[in-house]
């Protein structure tokens, strides 16, 4: 679906407002004498103008800024998943921020941290919500690092994850094969 014509998609600066202002009173026009979807067409185009403007009532510049999806989970050149930054404050204590990541890792892994006896702390934020990444913050009793504290996480997230998709595989089947025979009964009566 494109609102914007292609002089507009070119144009730049003054042009651009102009050009913006000139198509939105075109189609204010075109828009009174047609039918009722091209009103609806020059609404569209009414919101891309206002855009153009900074006004409110658009999705133009709020999509601008957001990221491509494969930003979203592909590492850059360079970059790191998890890096640990030790915390200087309190002992035992470090900050690790995983990269290309949310909060479904995030909170996931805060609760299964906080299961640990060793674990005194353990919490999670995410910066800023465009970019996919989070910071989790683990403190200890000194008996075993943050470090391993998170690598012992992981490591029962994976067993728990593992027998969470036997389960649900196992239960599936077992209702495909419960729904085969009550189809198979209603059809053969």
């Amino acid at each position: 679906m494109s609102v914007i014509p292609p002089p507009l998609a070119l144009a730049s600066g003054l042009e651009a407002r102009q050009t913006v202002v000139s198509h939105h009173a075109h189609m204010q026009r075109a828009s009174s004498a047609s039918c009722s979807s091209g009103r609806l067409e020059g609404k569209a185009d009414m919101r891309v103008a206002n855009a153009e403007y900074g006004q409110p009532g658009s999705r133009a510049i709020a999509e601008e800024n957001v990221p491509n999806r494969f930003e979203l989970f592909l590492l850059g050149d360079g970059e790191k998943k998890v890096v640990e930054e030790p915390d200087t404050r309190v002992q035992s204590a470090s900050v690790f921020t995983f990269n290309k990541e949310d909060h479904t890792l995030g909170n996931m892994l805060r609760s299964r941290l906080l299961q640990s006896p060793h674990v005194q702390f353990s919490g999670y934020k995410v910066p800023h919500p465009l970019f996919s990444k989070f910071e989790l913050r683990v403190q200890t009793d000194g008996s075993i690092t943050p470090r391993q504290a998170l690598l012992q996480a992981c490591k029962d997230l994976v067993t728990d994850l593992g027998l969470l998709a036997r389960e649900f595989t196992k239960e599936w089947e077992l209702r495909k094969m419960v729904g085969d025979n009550v189809e198979g009964g209603v059809n053969g009566v």
